[in-house]
């Protein structure tokens, strides 16, 4: 479904991204792991069309994305939720989730999707009306994640979802991660918390420094006493 070849990215004279590559296929989670200023957030930028690769390739759905610009990619059905949630504060819920079908004409459609969405995040019906700038995090992540969800997304890019909330809240996010994927929305996902990325995750990749430094089954990763010591506290 995606592919990465040889993607470099920099930021001024910053090396950020050197020479990647790596895929996700229809129907998995994959996620990306490493320590901060690794280049994770970075690679789902490139991803996305907010950053442009120097050199390398990047293919969805058999499509050249390294020149697409973000608003195009958007119509490709790839979402990405950001690191940092980006709501619109100043906005309602039901219009932040208005605003993620944008770019759709099905009222049907969107009327089943928000039931859906919803179904999948009850709290958002219950504060539908509510100011988003006023939600608590795990709410605004919730908001952040049900917007994507309605521009009907095939593969959705997942930016440090846990990021700042309570492990309680951690834990119902990675809950609709799984819930969404078995609804047959392929997954790449950024997390800090690598012991629950990788508990949800059918692969995974190792980002050290801008590059690869491992790959391959998220079960096997898990157990890997390198990714132990150096992501999951083991020794």
């Amino acid at each position: 479904m995606l592919e990465l070849e040889n993607v470099h990215v920099y930021y001024g004279a910053i090396h950020a991204l050197q020479g990647i590559s790596f895929r996700v296929d229809e129907g998995e989670i994959v996620t990306l792991i490493g320590s901060n200023g690794a280049g994770k957030s970075t690679t789902l930028k490139t991803i996305s069309g907010l950053l442009r690769p120097k050199e390398g390739r990047m293919t969805y759905l058999g499509k050249d994305l390294t020149a697409v610009g973000a608003p195009d990619i958007v119509k490709l059905k790839l979402s990405h939720v950001p690191e940092g949630r980006r709501v619109f504060a100043n906005m309602t819920v039901r219009e932040n989730l208005d605003l993620g079908a944008y770019q759709r004409r099905d009222a049907k459609g969107i009327k089943k999707d928000m039931a859906h969405v919803f179904e999948l995040f009850p709290r958002l019906e219950e504060r539908q009306a509510q100011v988003a700038g006023t939600l608590s995090g795990g709410e605004q992540q919730m908001l952040a994640i049900g917007r994507a969800i309605m521009s009907q997304p095939k593969l959705l890019l997942l930016d440090e979802p846990s990021m700042g909330l309570a492990p309680i809240l951690t834990r119902q996010i990675f809950d609709i991660i799984r819930a969404i994927s078995q609804e047959g929305t392929t997954i790449l996902l950024v997390e800090q918390n690598a012991r629950m990325a990788l508990s949800v995750a059918d692969r995974a990749y190792v980002l050290e420094t801008g590059r690869i430094a491992l790959s391959g089954d998220a079960g096997e990763l898990m157990n890997s006493p390198e990714v132990s010591k150096a992501y999951l506290g083991g020794r």
